[in-house]
């Protein structure tokens, strides 16, 4: 194939366990050298976790489709002329990790070529190949990345005959987070649309690992050393019991789709004026104080980092954990309790950007756990992409628990190893939001992860009915079960 007369690659065949075939292709790419640097603070965190898990481990990759643009036909030149040049303007897209002389760094590629495979739709389908890229994603997202060897994405283009219909890509989690996958794929589509991009390249990964070696951020690092470390010592030894054997595999993920969680969540939103992500964040504490018996839980939570000028549209991994501490001893009000969490988790925002080497070297040397086996605690996670919006001005109890009955539960997939012993999501989902409980099947087996996102969902729906006093959570069984567990 050749684009204005420049030979790009052989065609070869690909031989691939999927249901679909392809033929790899290559966009060049050329852009200005970098030194590279050593590994940034966020690259840190995910090595220590696949140190833990292995490199195969699901939440190692972000998977993207991007639907070609409808103004006029894209071919698959064009689109792999857009591709070459997304990776020259973007360095983080041309680097590589390696060992130099014993350390982890960042290689950054002067020019290079990215592969590419070209996938016939067949026929054209009904939804213009939007399922069959939903599947080659998660095909390409199955086998690990090589990082010393290969760049840190995939991409995949699917042909209609000629014209290119979709494009997928699949991140390595080590160079981007979800905020940077988003810019690049918003450069992506303007390289596709007008065959450049207005504004100069933001900060990339490179960047980002020099700039904490500053002494600046060295401060920033032992403030949240510091916070960490006090708020580990307030935390319970355990969040939930044991309710039996561990299952195969030992981890399950379940899912709540409730149209009525999220009219709930939107509606106490609205009329307290915070974020519904404060909503439901304060709602899983009060689920995790009553099913534990604690008055006081520790929540885990990902955070953005990108409160600085310099880092809002940097091209990297920024995100890391931050830990909140809710403390329930005075059994307040659903509505007190808002403000408190939300005070709780800005101080977390504030103090989860950190070297987690030295994170780690200080846990140790307090005698406190910090990333080994099953954190015992809850991990929060917002992942929604949809837009934040309110109720609108009239609200209809009887509506909101009637949605109740339409609310559907599934068992999804499962997983041998895992960092947290629940891992609380809130995503997306047609009509509603999805209430997704990743837990250890020795204490969230799926009928106990079903109680448990039913009476988060309960609680929601109370709590935008009326005050709840504490107890917040529902269920006449509620305090037989605490009886029980004590």
């Amino acid at each position: 194939m050749s684009v204005d007369g420049h030979h790009l690659a052989a065609t070869t065949p690909v031989p691939l366990a999927a249901t679909w075939s392809a033929t790899q292709v290559h966009a060049p790419f050329a852009g200005p050298p970098d030194p590279g640097a050593p590994l940034t603070w966020g690259q840190r965190a995910l090595w220590i976790a696949i140190r833990r898990h292995g490199a195969s481990h699901a939440m190692f990759s972000l998977r993207r489709v991007v639907a070609a643009p409808r103004r006029s036909p894209l071919d698959a030149p064009s689109a792999l002329r857009a591709i070459g040049a997304l990776l020259s303007r973007h360095t983080s897209l041309r680097t590589r990790v390696r060992a130099v002389d014993g350390e982890l760094r960042q290689v950054v590629a002067e020019q290079g070529e990215q592969p590419v495979l070209l996938i016939p739709t067949g026929p054209v389908p009904d939804d213009d190949g939007a399922q069959l890229a939903q599947q080659v994603a998660a095909d390409l997202a199955g086998t690990p990345f090589e990082h010393d060897q290969e760049w840190p994405q995939r991409f995949a283009l699917l042909l209609s005959g000629e014209r290119v219909c979709r494009i997928v890509v699949v991140f390595s989690h080590t160079t981007v987070d979800f905020r940077a996958a988003e810019l690049i794929l918003r450069d992506l589509r303007l390289l596709l649309v007008r065959g450049t991009v207005p504004t100069p390249p933001p900060a990339q990964s490179a960047d980002i690992a020099r700039l904490e070696q500053s002494e600046r951020h060295q401060r920033r690092c032992r403030r949240a050393v510091g916070h960490w470390l006090d708020s580990t010592r307030r935390l319970p030894a355990d969040t939930l019991p044991a309710v039996g054997a561990a299952q195969s595999p030992r981890f399950r993920r379940c899912v709540l789709t409730s149209q009525a969680a999220d009219t709930a969540a939107r509606a106490i939103a609205h009329r307290e004026q915070v974020s519904s992500s404060t909503v439901l964040l304060t709602a899983v504490a009060g689920v995790v104080a009553a099913w534990s018996g604690q008055d006081t839980c520790g929540i885990y939570t990902m955070v953005n980092n990108r409160s600085a000028d310099d880092y809002r549209e940097a091209i990297s991994k920024l995100n890391q954990l931050g830990l909140l501490v809710v403390d329930l001893a005075d059994r307040p009000t659903f509505t007190a309790a808002l403000p408190r969490v939300w005070h709780a988790a800005l101080e977390a925002y504030r103090h989860a950007y950190y070297d987690p080497e030295q994170m780690a070297q200080a846990h140790e040397e307090a005698g406190l756990p910090y990333a080994t086996g099953v954190n015992r605690h809850c991990y929060f996670n917002d992942i929604r992409l949809a837009p934040e919006s309110g109720p609108g001005a009239e609200f209809d109890p009887n509506g909101l628990r009637a949605a109740l009955a339409a609310t559907t539960f599934a068992v999804a997939e499962g997983l041998e190893t895992f960092t947290w012993l629940m891992r609380v999501e809130i995503i997306d989902a047609p009509g509603g939001i999805g209430l997704a409980i990743t837990g250890d099947t020795a204490y969230l087996p799926p009928e106990a992860a079903e109680r448990f996102l039913r009476d988060l969902e309960r609680l929601l729906v109370d709590a935008a009915l009326a005050e709840l006093p504490w107890p917040w959570a529902p269920g006449p069984d509620r305090q037989e079960r605490l009886a029980a567990r004590r």
